[in-house]
């Protein structure tokens, strides 16, 4: 999944970049408010995570801005500040969870996580299609229970087609929501995942369409 992280901390965004790039997320950074407002012009990201005590404008005026303009991306907000009216103020703005630093950085994953399943109405940690499960908390997929080893990309790439199962997922979409800002793609990324996974999952009886002239269908 794509993530816009908003940190002005540069120790601390390097940290957390590190820990969702651990987990096949592409993360897109910005350091200021003004920063992330030209990121999200346009609507391409899963979450944002967003730290309240930038630069102006800050994030609450990020936050109010991006809820006028009508987008639903999830919001976690992070901030050191831990007074009720602030906590108050983030979340009648419009966020959807609310971290106080310091936090430990388990909390920080299953918070992420919780919030995306929120994008797709998904109450369940786990995905089913098939004889496929996948365990998005654990970052494991099995088919009949019996573990399929996957490359932390190529997870990503199973877990989009799944959650968007019987619909088409262009090669632009994948790119969008597999690679932040400073990823090098090439070319042929995407084709390279798809048959990997495809000789990984014959046992599965699992069939990748190639949708001519517009992408992949998971059927």
């Amino acid at each position: 999944m794509r993530i816009l992280l908003v940190e002005d901390d540069v120790v601390l965004a390097t940290a957390l970049t590190r820990v969702l790039n651990q987990t096949a997320h592409a993360v897109d950074s910005a350091e200021t408010g003004e920063q992330a407002r030209d990121a999200l012009k346009d609507d391409v990201y899963d979450l944002v995570i967003l730290d309240v005590g930038l630069p102006k404008p800050d994030g609450f005026e990020v936050l109010h801005e991006l809820r006028q303009r009508g987008s639903h991306v999830p919001v976690l907000v992070l901030t050191a500040r831990d007074a009720l009216e602030d906590r108050v103020r983030g979340l009648d703005l419009g966020a959807d969870d609310y971290l106080t630093k310091p936090f430990d950085l388990p909390e920080f994953e299953a918070r992420v996580r919780a919030l995306i399943r929120r994008v797709h109405y998904r109450a369940s940690p786990e995905l089913k299609h098939g004889r496929l499960r996948l365990d998005s908390a654990g970052r494991r997929l099995f088919c009949d229970d019996k573990p399929v080893e996957l490359s932390q990309r190529e997870l990503a790439v199973i877990e989009l087609l799944m959650l968007r199962a019987g619909r088409v997922v262009t090669k632009e979409q994948m790119v969008d929501h597999l690679y932040g800002w400073a990823d090098d793609v090439g070319s042929n990324a995407m084709e390279v995942y798809i048959h990997r996974l495809r000789k990984k999952l014959e046992a599965a009886e699992i069939n990748i369409r190639t949708v001519r002239g517009m992408g992949y269908l998971l059927d």
